[in-house]
């Protein structure tokens, strides 16, 4: 049967350029595990791989909704799995790659089959905890849901309206509605690699990319994003808020340019936390070599 093989790794540790090779050299698809990428608008600040990559290699996932529309974990799942399984029974090769640790988490190892977002019921109960406070609606999780109560914060008011979400719209505690659908380790052989540089070179590839995104025209393609009316996913996007703080005259350029190193930075270590607890990685030193040596060396490494 065809290969299925997962490409991660942090932020700007060389996913896409040794995708873009091994789908090349495989005759693969590309299935893009980056929940960015889903957005149509932004290029530069989000590392898009050129309009020329995605036209020479089939890329999914990539270019699917605009920074205007709401996109949840489940939607990827559902469609991910059942893309990447139809791939594999044509016996086409695919190539997952992203560093969204729980795209990646749940498209591999299922996710709980719960209800997607009830925005009236949501927006409910915002106004009931605006109108009695945070307390009220957590004491109303303890009287309905006691056990998902104990788990959460009283001043986690996110998890709070989601717990109770879940109970109005199914009926049932949240602490009881975790029946898992399978991922794709349950359903096809799948291997995974990481990307491993040593931390002061990813550092440096970092602010040497935000750099070039500045001199592409960053601030420019955001000063664009921030006229559309952004879904609350797309404005975590690193880069709107760095550069929206220079354009409200906040901050300086310079100033947004090492704010979002910085932020990036972060991001790669909040990366790199959980690829580091993961047990099927399969790491890939990438220090100082091309793209063609680190793609051999997962060959070499493929059971």
């Amino acid at each position: 049967m065809a290969q299925v093989i997962v490409i991660t790794g942090p932020t700007a540790s060389g996913k896409t350029d040794l995708a873009l090779y091994l789908a090349e050299k495989l005759n693969a698809e590309i299935v893009s595990a980056d929940s960015m990428l889903v957005y149509k608008e932004p290029r530069i600040i989000t590392s898009k791989p050129s309009s020329l990559a995605l036209q020479k290699i089939n890329h999914h996932f990539v270019d699917i909704i605009s920074v205007e529309a709401a996109y949840d974990i489940f939607e990827y799942f559902t469609k991910a799995k059942k893309t990447v399984i139809a791939l594999h029974k044509q016996n086409i090769p695919v190539i997952i790659c992203g560093g969204s640790a729980l795209y990646i988490r749940v498209l591999l190892e299922g996710i709980s089959e719960l209800p997607g977002e009830n925005k009236s019921l949501r927006k409910q109960l915002r106004e009931k905890a605006e109108k009695y406070g945070k307390q009220h609606l957590f004491d109303e999780l303890k009287s309905v849901d006691p056990d998902a109560a104990q788990k959460i914060s009283a001043n986690d008011l996110k998890r709070i309206i989601r717990a109770l979400e879940i109970y109005s719209v199914t009926g049932k505690p949240f602490s009881e509605s975790k029946k898992t659908i399978n991922g794709l380790y349950d359903e096809i052989p799948v291997e995974m690699f990481g990307l491993r540089v040593q931390r002061e070179l990813l550092y440096t590839r970092i602010n040497q990319r935000t750099d070039k995104m500045f001199v592409q025209g960053a601030v420019e393609e955001v000063k664009k994003l921030l006229k559309l009316n952004l879904s609350l996913t797309a404005e975590k996007i690193i880069g709107v808020s760095e550069i929206k703080k220079f354009l409200d005259n906040e901050i300086t350029s310079a100033q947004a340019k090492e704010q979002l190193k910085q932020n990036t930075r972060n991001f790669a270590k909040r990366q790199l936390t959980w690829f580091n607890r993961n047990q099927h990685i399969n790491w890939v030193d990438v220090d100082n070599k091309t793209v063609p040596e680190i793609a051999q060396d997962i060959l070499n490494k493929k059971r």
